[in-house]
């Protein structure tokens, strides 16, 4: 098995078309323990063996990932998933009217199953995803002889997520491995995370499937997080920054503020559902539909922060169940935001 966390392909791994062939070099290389960036319909993951310690090491160490914060293992199906936890009669339940799709569900690992990808929690997030060329990812891994595929996203640890290929190189750079291209994600909103690992299920993130829909199917409400649930992806309180500082108002204090930085000669650049009646250097309208706002977030949030001003200006989510995860993953990109973000962003591994 090699060493080396990505192929040699100068300046980054490869970006190829995810068509038969491409994928069954990805699952090849995978197969080897080494990594691949890869396309679902929530965002790009960068994806290793999850039952192998040392390809999910590779992971941690590429991303600059806390070794304590735990990854989630995509799986073709039901049927893997049961090799990976403890299936109750909740996730069997949610599984089937949501798998494949923008959910994980955090279950009870078997005593037999890896645990390399659990952040040394007894439990494990798993998901099935929906995406055509993650599917055919899977099916050819599963041909040679592989389970599951860990995969965050395939960015720095803290910094906005990929939601297409480009993307992924831009962030990894050098250190990028094999990036599967299968265009641009259709949700662009991280996964769902419900906890069914004891105790009432519970939401601990919000994502591409909303809580109402998981709660029809599931007849009862879930729980708030609290501290005694497993840690999860994505719930820190800086997650998601851009580079530049990122301040979530509302539509009139976007006008207050673009005034007092006018005032300051300072530039701005906005997202949001108003124009904004005083002059910014960069205004782009965000869209009134959650969906179609949750699916440019993180192209927008990347787009903005290249446009060389002294801070964003993101117009704030309206007080509705449907844009609770937009809300969320704004919250965290402010706090982590302008210099946190450097702080946030780790050296390329050796």
């Amino acid at each position: 098995m090699t060493d080396r966390l990505a192929e040699p392909a100068g300046a980054g791994g490869p970006i190829l078309s995810a068509n038969s062939a491409a994928i069954a070099r990805a699952a090849d290389v995978l197969i080897e323990g080494r990594l691949v960036a890869f396309p679902t319909e929530t965002v790009y993951g960068l994806g290793g063996d999850a039952g192998n310690p040392a390809a999910v090491a590779r992971i941690y160490q590429l991303k600059g990932r806390p070794a304590d914060h735990p990854l989630i293992v995509h799986v073709l199906n039901r049927d893997e998933a049961r090799r990976w936890a403890h299936w109750t009669p909740e996730a069997e339940r949610l599984a089937l009217a949501f798998w494949p799709g923008p959910l994980t569900l955090i279950l009870n690992r078997l005593p037999e199953a890896c645990g390399a990808a659990c952040g040394g929690q007894p439990t494990i997030g798993l998901r099935a995803p929906a995406h055509q060329a993650s599917v055919q990812l899977l099916e050819a891994f599963a041909a040679r002889g592989g389970s599951a595929i860990a995969a965050p996203s395939a960015n720095r640890f803290g910094r906005v997520s990929p939601t297409r290929a480009q993307h992924v190189l831009d962030d990894l750079g050098a250190d990028a491995p094999l990036i599967l291209d299968g265009g641009d994600c259709a949700v662009g909103l991280e996964s769902t995370i419900v906890d069914l690992s004891g105790g009432r299920p519970a939401l601990l993130r919000p994502g591409g499937l909303s809580r109402l829909e998981i709660e029809r199917v599931m007849g009862q409400a879930l729980a708030a997080p609290d501290r005694a649930r497993p840690r999860v992806s994505g719930a820190l309180a800086a997650h998601y920054a851009p580079r530049t500082a990122l301040e979530v108002l509302t539509a009139a204090a976007i006008e207050s503020r673009l005034a007092a930085l006018a005032h300051a000669g300072l530039a701005a650049a906005v997202w949001s559902r108003h124009k904004p009646r005083v002059t910014c250097a960069v205004w782009l309208e965000q869209p009134a539909d959650p969906a179609n706002a949750g699916r440019q977030l993180y192209a927008v949030l990347r787009d903005l922060d290249r446009a060389g001003v002294s801070c964003l200006l993101i117009e704030s989510a309206p007080l509705d169940e449907a844009w609770r995860a937009i809300d969320d993953r704004l919250g965290r990109a402010a706090v982590g935001s302008g210099s946190s973000a450097d702080r946030l962003s780790h050296p390329s591994p050796d």
